[in-house]
């Protein structure tokens, strides 16, 4: 029980995502007392981003994309204050400063509010045609705009892009894709693992374009989008889909912000510089596995593992974070694309190289010392299968023996050949 006269702790979460909701839910398991709020941005309970393609692809339906609803917020005892958006956080006065002109005090802050899309400096890129995926409003515009036959231009060729474009030739849409850098995915996959998906992108029908940049949109007599790209024929476009990264929303914490970087930076319990002031998810700059300079992993196991933390540090817990690993791993164009870790080999690592495992058209795993440091893998579900199966000894800094057994699962059952022969190696610094 609260001694009479004294004033419930006030906890406030910026943002409503992965990150927010794994904070909330860990903080009440060690307080069940303080008073939460959950500001967000956006107009509804918490949904899944990673199933926005899939809802373009009318795989998952719109309900299916909540993965909490107004009774969650009430069970875990917090207050939701839905489009809110937090313009300003006071650190000297302790308040959140909303941009509706609306102040609210806090005692201890978890700033979780994600990312959002860059839109690049094209002239014309604008109008209802254009659209981000990013947002569950955008989803739902596109949704709209992808009809049978329509012709779609997607500006960039990243994670989230690719998702888009094949989602739209699932819909029956023509698509052209321009992409600015020399090729797909530079930091999913690695230039092997990107041809084999550029072959499949373009045998999907896809008109892909790398090294190649979009000079601007403009109307037509009749009020049709056309675009002029360097080096092709100018063309009509029914839907623009921009693709072109996204930066954290740092902004509301500047003074954590590291010159020249992105991201708030946080210590290994997710606090910032500031005292009783956290941050988690996309928004986050913090410690990776094995070590090295803080990055930002915006990534959704990533926004769990550390709003776990952050929630229970704001309930006074001293949790500590192992550090964030990238995995990304996706199914699109008839094959999925997996990567794991530090796939781009560096001087002294060796490159374990296979295109002979069941299931798979390409595996590449680097190993520095004898410990698996990150991968990659295309082909059927055997991808994603074999990083998942590689993704412990790369965190726990394992060394492997025999890396053709463990990718395989054979070491699950414990049938580990020490010796075997574990493919082609090539020197460090190559195969990627």
């Amino acid at each position: 029980m609260r001694p009479a006269g004294v004033m419930r702790r006030h906890v406030a979460i910026v943002g409503n995502g992965a990150a927010a909701i794994s904070a909330l839910e860990t903080f009440r398991t060690h307080d069940r007392d303080s008073r939460v709020t959950v500001a967000s941005a956006e107009p509804c309970t918490a949904y899944s981003r990673v199933l926005l393609p899939y809802y373009l692809r009318r795989k998952v339906p719109y309900h299916h994309l909540f993965i909490r609803d107004a009774a969650f917020y009430r069970d875990f005892d917090a207050d939701l204050l839905l489009e809110s958006a937090v313009e300003r956080v006071d650190v000297g006065a302790r308040r959140l400063e909303f941009a509706d002109g609306r102040n609210l005090p806090f005692d201890r802050l978890l700033l979780a509010p994600g990312s959002s899309p860059v839109r690049p400096p094209i002239p014309g890129l604008e109008g209802p045609e254009v659209q981000h995926l990013w947002r569950l409003d955008e989803a739902g515009r596109l949704d709209h705009l992808f009809r049978q036959g329509a012709r779609a231009l997607v500006i960039g060729a990243g994670f989230v892009s690719l998702q888009a474009v094949w989602a739209a030739r699932q819909r029956g849409l023509v698509v052209t894709v321009i992409e600015l850098a020399e090729r797909i995915l530079p930091t999913v996959l690695d230039d092997a693992g990107a041809r084999i998906l550029q072959e499949c992108i373009v045998a999907s029908g896809v008109d892909l374009h790398t090294n190649t940049r979009t000079e601007g949109l403009m109307r037509d007599e009749r009020g049709t989008l056309r675009v002029s790209v360097e080096g092709l024929p100018s063309f009509a476009a029914d839907v623009v889909i921009v693709g072109t990264g996204v930066r954290p929303n740092d902004h509301l914490l500047a003074e954590c912000v590291e010159p020249a970087q992105r991201g708030i930076t946080v210590d290994d319990t997710m606090q910032t510089a500031i005292d009783g002031v956290y941050a988690a998810g996309d928004v986050a700059r913090g410690p990776v596995v094995g070590g090295g300079p803080r990055t930002v992993h915006a990534l959704w196991p990533t926004a769990v593992e550390q709003g776990k933390i952050a929630g229970a540090n704001l309930a006074g817990a001293r949790a500590t974070y192992a550090g964030s690993l990238s995995m990304n791993v996706t199914s699109m164009f008839g094959v999925t694309v997996a990567s794991l870790g530090r796939f781009a080999a560096e001087e002294g690592d060796t490159v374990v190289l296979r295109d002979d495992l069941p299931g798979l058209r390409y595996l590449k795993i680097v190993v520095r010392e004898g410990v698996p440091v990150g991968a990659v893998a295309l082909g059927g579900a055997a991808a994603a299968t074999a990083l998942g199966f590689l993704r412990p000894f790369v965190r726990q800094r394992v060394p492997v023996a025999d890396i053709e057994a463990v990718v395989t699962g054979e070491h699950v059952a414990g049938r580990i050949a020490r010796g075997r022969a574990i493919g082609r190696v090539v020197p460090g610094g190559s195969g990627s």
